[in-house]
């Protein structure tokens, strides 16, 4: 098996050790901080497939962990899931704009925390083939490298948020329904609602800006990208 590397962030000791326990019996090599000081000396120093994060920490706020590491070239990629006991949607927006792939509101059972944390790495593990550099007008992908570029100028995706655009780019025309967009990019084993689709789709739009045309909403379905691949 593959050394999966996972950084749990979490300043209450009964949470973070029992998800350390849960995730060490799944054989991960599992890594923890109980604020963002530590936090911010193990992510300097290793390289991680996976970061867990309490949304409130006694020194920082999640959510600027979330941030600097979209800002990193190292981690900027790296699947996050936030904690959070903020469950209203404004709070979990505020998350995934941050650049988190997945939320988990506490108090939270650990057969959801262990679907949730299978379905970031499963994605990980995809082995797609590479389809090399394409253009959509002035929206130029490179999976192989994972960097998108919008007006010549690379913007800064979520993990999930470039999964969606690779699925829904790879078959411009395609309605995809967004139970299948569930399955496809968090796996079916996760119980999610269409809000989070909807949710990650709308950041992924205003990241594209002048390009967002190209995702189309087909009401009551689901999503299309436009089939004018130059």
């Amino acid at each position: 098996m593959q050394d999966i590397k996972i950084l749990v962030i979490e300043d209450e000791e009964d949470i973070r050790d029992l998800i350390f326990l849960q995730l060490q019996l799944k054989n991960y090599s599992v890594f923890t901080a109980q604020n963002g000081k530590e936090a911010s000396e193990l992510i300097d120093n290793k390289e991680f497939d996976l970061f867990i994060i309490d949304r409130m920490l006694p020194d920082t706020n999640g959510i600027d962990i979330c941030k600097s590491l979209r800002d990193s070239e190292k981690h900027q990629n790296t699947p996050i899931i936030l904690l959070t006991a903020l469950a209203e949607t404004d709070n979990i927006v505020e998350g995934l704009d941050a650049g988190a792939d997945d939320y988990i509101t506490k108090p939270f059972d650990l057969e959801v925390l262990q679907a949730r944390v299978r379905a970031q790495l499963r994605r990980l593990s995809s082995d797609t083939a590479p389809k090399g550099e394409v253009r959509f007008g002035e929206l130029v992908i490179d999976e192989p490298k994972a960097r998108v570029k919008v007006n010549g100028e690379e913007i800064k995706l979520t993990h999930t948020e470039f999964q969606i655009l690779i699925l829904l780019s790879s078959r411009p025309g395609t309605v995809h329904k967004r139970r299948d967009l569930i399955d496809s990019i968090l796996g079916d084993d996760v119980h999610v609602t269409s809000r989070t689709i909807d949710t990650h789709i709308a950041g992924l739009r205003k990241k594209l800006g002048s390009e967002s045309y190209l995702i189309e909403t087909i009401r009551g379905i689901g999503y299309r990208f436009q089939d004018n691949e130059q």
